[in-house]
């Protein structure tokens, strides 16, 4: 059986056929992964930013993350699933140059209405996959970022993590994902009802108080605090896990009158695609 032609081997016999006298195209240069995934047994690790380029949620890092967790339906010995990034920050919030694109392109809104509707699918694959899902998070976490690791089963962060919700500051509703629920019920209405008004950021001492995060530890400490769960978690009855995560669930949203998380994507390109 020949073996696998790798790019570069294409590449070469590509040249090594090609006329001297002849143009060669001019090689197209890939973009960037959007993550980086590694899996040790049944714990699957996912790093964002891979390429230390932006800290942001693109929509290409969306469909990503999406493709993940919908692929997880395969891997049921899956147990576990890690979040982190691999750049300064853990996240900076929604790409909003990407917004201000799609409205250019798109002034009707319909555009960044399917970009927004990609954030509500994500942050309910995450809430519904078997996976028990941690965020590892550092540095500054902020508006989507915060949403995306609140969605997570367990959090731990560094000390030196700074958390804000800075849409409001930005003349915009806090509609992403279907989050605002997700805070209040993981950190009560009246302490995230000043921070999403006030726009202040909060430092990871906060955020543990609040119960925005579980843990909290030294930088150069805080893969081992994310292995202090890991590891026990990886031998746990999968059933168990599942249906834990499946009642846990349930309470939470039985404890709201509604659940108005399908609004936000609405509310978002309507804000945006309106005269401002």
């Amino acid at each position: 059986m020949n073996p696998p032609r790798t790019p570069a081997a294409v590449s070469a016999a590509a040249t090594a056929t090609t006329p001297t006298d002849t143009a060669l195209p001019i090689a197209t240069v890939p973009p960037p992964a959007p993550l980086a995934l590694d899996r040790s047994g049944p714990v699957l690790h996912i790093g964002l930013n891979p390429a230390a380029q932006d800290d942001v949620l693109s929509t290409a890092v969306l469909d990503a993350l999406i493709n993940v967790l919908d692929d997880l339906h395969d891997q049921p010995d899956v147990r576990v699933l890690v979040l982190s990034s691999l750049g300064d920050d853990f996240c900076l919030g929604a790409d909003r140059r990407e917004y201000q694109d799609a409205l250019d392109a798109d002034p009707t809104g319909g555009t960044l209405l399917r970009i927004a509707d990609k954030a509500h699918r994500l942050c309910q694959a995450l809430e519904n996959t078997h996976a028990v899902t941690i965020a590892r998070v550092h540095g500054k976490v902020v508006g989507a970022g915060l949403a995306l690791a609140a969605y997570c089963d367990l959090r731990a962060g560094a000390d030196t993590c700074r958390f804000r919700m800075p849409e409001v500051g930005l003349g915009l509703a806090p509609a992403w994902g279907g989050a605002m629920g997700r805070l209040i019920s993981e950190a009560g209405a009246a302490r995230i009802r000043e921070l999403m008004l006030t726009c202040e950021t909060f430092d990871a001492t906060t955020a543990h108080r609040l119960g925005l995060l579980h843990k909290v530890a030294p930088l150069d400490a805080l893969d081992e605090a994310v292995a202090a769960w890991t590891k026990p978690l990886a031998r746990r009855s999968p059933q168990a896990l599942l249906l834990t995560k499946r009642m846990l669930t349930g309470y939470t949203k039985a404890a709201r009158t509604a659940d108005t998380t399908l609004l936000d994507s609405h509310l978002l390109a309507a804000q945006l695609a309106g005269p401002r």
